[in-house]
């Protein structure tokens, strides 16, 4: 049976993991750019030995150590971390279009951003320009109707008790259904790699 060798793209991943690193700090520490760092990582790209050698000394590693990296399995570390999401204790950010109120604040670097949000706007002209952010957010109506405005699909009319998962990077909004005094709906904006994206949401508050 043949055995898997051992990629750079490899190397680079088990390294970026023991340190628990995001693709950024990575680049950072290793001097490699952004965009050719997650290229080498997929594998489309590759590292000669003097390139290698340079990395080793940017990261205060002997070439074993190095390479050493690859046969130890990363593993993730538990973080133990724990947060009561309480309203009372929520940071509440006030706009034309929403009334959000951010839990569990205090955590810092989440990969997930939640928020029980109040729907203000009553119609996408009211609204304004559709907003964008990085990563994926599940949106769910806790009471009142809401409509969802996308920039590839038709609007989507929710209810209480129903749901949506976006690709938050494509134009969307949320606004008062038709007829709708008031809704709220519980967001959960999933971070990825964006450090940023709770600064993002609330420049978009500020927008509003």
């Amino acid at each position: 049976m043949k055995s898997q060798q051992p990629t750079i793209g490899g190397l680079l991943r088990s390294l970026r993991a023991r340190n628990q690193w995001t693709l950024k700090q990575m680049s950072e520490h290793s001097g490699i750019p952004l965009s050719t760092l997650s290229k080498i990582e997929h594998d489309r790209l590759s590292l000669s030995y003097d390139k290698l050698f340079q990395l080793s000394q940017r990261l205060g590693l002997s070439m074993s150590e190095l390479f050493a990296e690859t046969a130890v399995p990363a593993t993730r570390a538990v973080t133990a971390r724990r947060s009561l999401g309480r309203m009372r204790d929520a940071t509440r950010v006030t706009g034309k279009n929403y009334d959000a109120y951010y839990l569990c604040t205090e955590l810092r670097r989440k990969r997930m951003i939640p928020s029980v949000t109040h729907i203000r706007a009553h119609s996408l002209k009211a609204f304004g320009p559709l907003v964008r952010n990085q990563g994926e957010e599940f949106v769910y109506v806790l009471e009142g109707t809401v409509e969802l405005h996308t920039e590839f699909y038709d609007v989507a009319v929710l209810q209480a008790g129903e749901g949506s998962y976006i690709d938050a990077n494509m134009g969307h909004a949320y606004v008062l259904g038709d007829g709708c005094a008031a809704a709220s709906v519980l967001a959960v904006c999933a971070a990825g790699d964006d450090e940023d994206l709770l600064a993002t949401l609330l420049a978009h508050q500020d927008e509003g």
